[in-house]
């Protein structure tokens, strides 16, 4: 079975000089996990939620919030994103999914096509739903 099937194809992207504030909200509009940062429709680098709450002082947007916890806001989405992405095409095999999440510390895929442009998204989540939807599949 191909990645094609299991995929999300929302995918949510945003443009290198981002702020992270705008990330923050982007990440609490949304509920996803990972945002895909793009340059001319072309995948660049990936920003999890982890990596933002990592990048910005806790102090930010409360009232203890001083000069430097705002200035950690105004950093840009290039400053923070991990660069060398694993990606995988539709084409793909789940079989070659769960290989590179077993041999890299990352939860979730981008999908893109020929021209390294995102076209969907595979977490771990979608690739143990669909492993339990055919252990139920085999029961029934």
């Amino acid at each position: 079975m191909s990645l094609a099937n299991i995929m999300s194809s929302r995918v949510v992207s945003v443009h290198m000089d981002d702020s992270l504030e705008s990330l923050q909200t982007l990440f609490a509009e949304t509920g996803f996990h990972h945002l895909v940062v793009v340059y001319r429709n072309q995948l660049q680098g990936i920003i999890s939620d982890r990596d933002l709450l990592k990048a910005t002082s806790p102090f930010a947007n409360t009232v203890n919030e001083r000069f430097r916890d705002r200035a950690t806001l105004e950093k840009k989405a290039h400053q923070i994103m991990t660069r060398n992405v694993l990606t995988l095409s539709p084409s793909d095999s789940i079989v070659k999914a769960i290989s590179l999440f077993n041999d890299n510390k990352i939860s979730c895929i981008p999908i893109v096509d020929d021209h390294r442009c995102p076209i969907g998204m595979v977490s771990w989540r979608d690739v143990m739903r669909y492993m339990e939807a055919r252990v139920n599949a085999k029961k029934g």
